[in-house]
């Protein structure tokens, strides 16, 4: 992810807070919704999906593992301490996952990323070690221009440059393979640090760009300006890069992705979170679901509702089917993922510190 960005802007703005936090969607029967715990202790549980059958995988990425859990019971069918293993997606009897080492510009060793799978017999496979070297290779945000325009001010580019916040550039050799889902002999891979989504095909484990997703653009207001210490920049619009957090494929073929901007993850400047539509076909994407803050996780249930974790903000998101309106399901701290399987969500809670896996019963 877009570590120096992020860390600078979010420490920034919570000691000097500008008031621009958006407030969360209105509430739709959050109290009727009791969750149950169905395990916790859990280590970073950032990634979770539902298979193989009735079991759940969750990704404990903090510990560099895939625990499954089944029956109140849970063991580790995955171990790779010295790597980021995250997200995953179930077929048949196989589970398919991601894992990386090495993400980002300032980064000395070679980017390296891997789209694995296990077997019902636990064997472990990889389709493809390619991931962190497609990037490499292609980097293929390289001309998207992101930050304030290159015609801003002078003073304004100054300021920017002397905060350590990037002012006006293109996309960096970047990778941090984050989330998965597959359809078919494909896997679709989001690249939390390359910006894009990727297509890797099962048998030959050859790797295409599907899209370079679009990115966030935030007015520069003059409060914002004034806290960050850089006044020349008020007026500007920052075009933050695209975070994405997860690919799902909805009933209608196409691709969802849910997206951070590329800076602060929480409502320091506005939730500016957002679920992305992609046409695996053509590449296209648009905005579907926009005023979100930090959405990490995203499922759809049998009725075509699409259900939204939002670790830094209020809860659970719920967007009906047919609508781009999310509203609030479930209120639980810091949620990283969600999955349904049949009239059950599941999510992960409490995602950086104390994890849980919660089931909660959805409406027939």
């Amino acid at each position: 992810m877009k570590k120096t960005l992020v860390v600078f802007v979010v420490g920034f703005l919570l000691t000097a807070p500008v008031g621009t936090a958006a407030a969360a969607p209105p509430s739709s029967s959050v109290k009727d919704h009791e969750p149950t715990v169905v395990t916790q202790g859990l280590g970073g549980p950032l990634h979770l999906s539902v298979g193989p059958g009735r079991a759940v995988t969750v990704s404990e990425e903090f510990a560099g593992r895939l625990t499954r859990v089944s029956d109140e019971t849970s063991r580790t069918v995955y171990s790779a301490p010295e790597w980021d293993v995250a997200g995953s997606d179930a077929q048949g009897s196989t589970t398919y996952f991601v894992e990386s080492q090495g993400a980002g510009p300032d980064d000395p060793r070679p980017l390296a990323g891997s789209l694995k799978s296990i077997d019902a017999k636990g064997t472990v496979r990889t389709v493809t070690d390619q991931l962190g070297a497609f990037e490499t290779a292609n980097n293929p945000d390289g001309n998207v221009a992101y930050g304030v325009p290159a015609t801003a001010p002078a003073e304004c580019l100054a300021q920017l440059g002397s905060l350590g916040v990037p002012a006006s550039y293109t996309g960096e050799t970047d990778s941090h393979p984050y989330a998965v889902a597959v359809s078919g002999n494909t896997a679709y891979v989001a690249d939390a640090g390359g910006n894009d989504l990727l297509a890797v095909n099962l048998t030959t484990g050859s790797i295409r760009k599907v899209a370079v997703l679009p990115g966030a653009s935030v007015p520069v207001t003059s409060e914002i300006a004034a806290a960050l210490g850089a006044p020349a920049c008020a007026g500007q619009t920052y075009t933050f890069e695209p975070v994405p957090t997860d690919v799902a494929i909805g009933p209608d073929g196409w691709l969802y992705v849910s997206s951070l901007p590329g800076g602060p993850e929480d409502a320091s400047l506005g939730a500016n979170g957002s679920i992305l539509r992609v046409n695996p076909w053509t590449g296209a994407a648009q905005r579907w679901v926009d005023g979100l803050v930090s959405p990490t996780g995203i499922a759809f249930d049998g009725r075509g509702n699409l259900f939204v974790a939002s670790l830094f903000g209020p809860g659970i998101y719920r967007v009906p089917a047919g609508t781009a309106t999310p509203s609030l399901f479930l209120d639980v701290a810091q949620p990283a993922d969600v999955a349904v399987s049949g009239n059950t969500l599941y999510a992960t809670t409490e995602a950086l510190g104390n994890g849980a896996l919660i089931a909660v019963r959805l409406e027939p």
